[in-house]
């Protein structure tokens, strides 16, 4: 449809297995993701694209250890390990994911001090990346949401589409969650909440 577009959230090689940050089962997705952007007009991708010493690693906070959460000043943030650094192997796309046809590909987390979830917004939440702007010149107002992870990057993406005014739907069978501290539970509560429809296709 011409006002339908795909966004795949952070489906690069860190966070599938044997990656720096690694998604349970993130691999497992490639094949589904595949099939709903050759059946989809419109596809626009995330990457994560962090400078090396980036603020959310717990590298770069000595005595830190990574999955603990600091205070910093837009607020709470997990720290990481390192992971989806700028050019390198871990910050490509899975190399089964058929991407070339996305129209978009949006950067975040690419400003050293502040860390991005959200496919719309930095962590802070104010400083935007582009993307709702960019899908309302196109007069795309449906937006279905898939990849990596479920309860942070993709949560944080659909939220903030909700907020912005676009339907949205998650398709969790398409999506793979990290579930920190019961994290999944707890955002899958909050986009139903917020009006996200949720869809599993698992069974079908």
């Amino acid at each position: 449809m011409a006002d339908e577009a795909l966004v795949v959230i952070d489906l690069q090689n860190d966070f599938c297995p044997g990656g720096a940050l690694a998604v349970a089962g993130g691999d497992e997705i490639v094949p589904l993701v595949n099939d709903m952007i050759r059946r989809t007009d419109h596809v626009v991708l995330t990457q994560d694209w962090h400078p090396a010493g980036h603020s959310s690693f717990a590298s770069s906070h000595p005595g830190s250890q990574p999955y603990s959460t600091i205070e910093m000043p837009y607020g709470a943030q997990t720290l990481w390990p390192d992971h989806c650094i700028q050019g390198s192997l871990g910050s490509d796309f899975h190399s089964g994911l058929a991407w070339t046809k996305a129209e978009l590909v949006i950067r975040k987390g690419f400003r050293p001090a502040i860390d991005s979830y959200s496919a719309f917004f930095e962590n802070d939440p104010a400083t935007p990346t582009g993307l709702a702007g960019y899908l309302r010149e196109r007069g795309i107002d449906t937006l279905i949401l898939v990849g990596l992870a479920t309860d942070f990057c993709v949560a944080f993406s659909a939220l903030d589409a909700v907020k912005q005014g676009f339907r949205t739907t998650v398709r969790l069978d398409a999506c793979r969650g990290i579930d920190l501290n019961g994290s999944l539970e707890t955002m899958l509560a909050r986009m139903r909440d917020a009006g996200v429809t949720l869809e599993d296709h698992t069974s079908d």
